[in-house]
């Protein structure tokens, strides 16, 4: 297995897609909604763990303050079918959760009835392609002239510790972290080792490739032989949240912020040039 000397050096970047809890103006179906079912599939305080140490270790990232039920980021624009929005093509039933979610992973109907074609175009105005540009800049921006330079990506996210009847896995209980990388496409070996070693030296189980693969993100944006290397990271709620109330369990999220700063001091300081 290669270790963390022989990995090539480069720069390291994240995205945060599913922790907004904003609701778009024109998501009204959405506002409605009592609480735990509204936070059911957010990501719920994903960005609280991890930013204060993607700032100090200077690690750039790019984040949305949007809710993924009305549009999701981890999602291609055109991942629609039907049931999402008027007059789509794709049958009923191909993208259950989509661009915009139909139903929740716990099967409550979500969207009520389709949107309009002009409410899903100003949905990817406001919230995709911002989104979308913002991380294409950075990257730019972080090999400038030189596309020699190594971009080291890491997707971060969060689940359920319990796969629902929706997942893969229903019924199963979770490792603590999930890394996926689309079986194998979107980034080096050398990278998803280093990932998953740095959480495996710090305490935390982890799976890889399963129950999830990676999602748009990785498809999009890992391209190895271009020198951009994505992998998706999944983190376990019950490891820092009550998952039936949502709430934030302080005493159990400030240890794991430490935890979460040394594995990516870790991951940083291996690959940094």
């Amino acid at each position: 297995m290669p270790t963390k000397s022989t990995i090539q050096k480069g720069k390291l970047m994240a995205t945060i897609p599913h922790s907004g809890e904003e609701i778009p103006p024109e998501a009204h179906w959405l506002k409605g909604l009592d609480e735990i079912t509204l936070m059911g599939d957010v990501d719920r305080f994903v960005d609280h763990l991890y930013e204060t140490s993607l700032e100090k270790l200077q690690i750039p990232y790019v984040k949305t303050q949007w809710h993924r039920y009305a549009a999701d980021l981890n999602r291609l624009d055109t991942d629609v079918d039907a049931e999402a929005v008027q007059g789509s093509s794709t049958p009923i039933g191909t993208y259950p959760r989509g661009f915009h979610w139909v139903y929740s992973t716990r099967g409550e109907k979500i969207l009520l009835s389709p949107l309009t074609p002009e409410a899903h175009q100003k949905l990817v105005e406001r919230v995709y392609h911002p989104f979308h540009h913002d991380v294409r800049e950075l990257a730019d921006s972080l090999q400038g002239l030189n596309k020699n330079i190594v971009i080291y990506h890491l997707d971060l996210h969060s689940m359920p510790s319990l796969g629902t009847p929706q997942h893969r896995d229903p019924g199963e209980y979770r490792k603590d972290v999930v890394v996926s990388d689309s079986k194998g496409k979107s980034c080096s070996e050398e990278f998803k080792n280093l990932v998953i070693d740095s959480f495996e030296e710090l305490g935390f189980s982890v799976a890889y490739n399963w129950p999830y693969f990676g999602g748009r993100l990785t498809e999009q944006y890992g391209r190895p032989d271009q020198n951009h290397h994505v992998v998706q990271v999944e983190l376990n709620r019950a490891l820092y949240m009550d998952e039936n109330t949502k709430k934030i369990k302080m005493e159990l999220a400030e240890p794991l912020k430490n935890k979460l700063f040394k594995v990516l001091m870790g991951i940083h300081n291996a690959i940094k040039c």
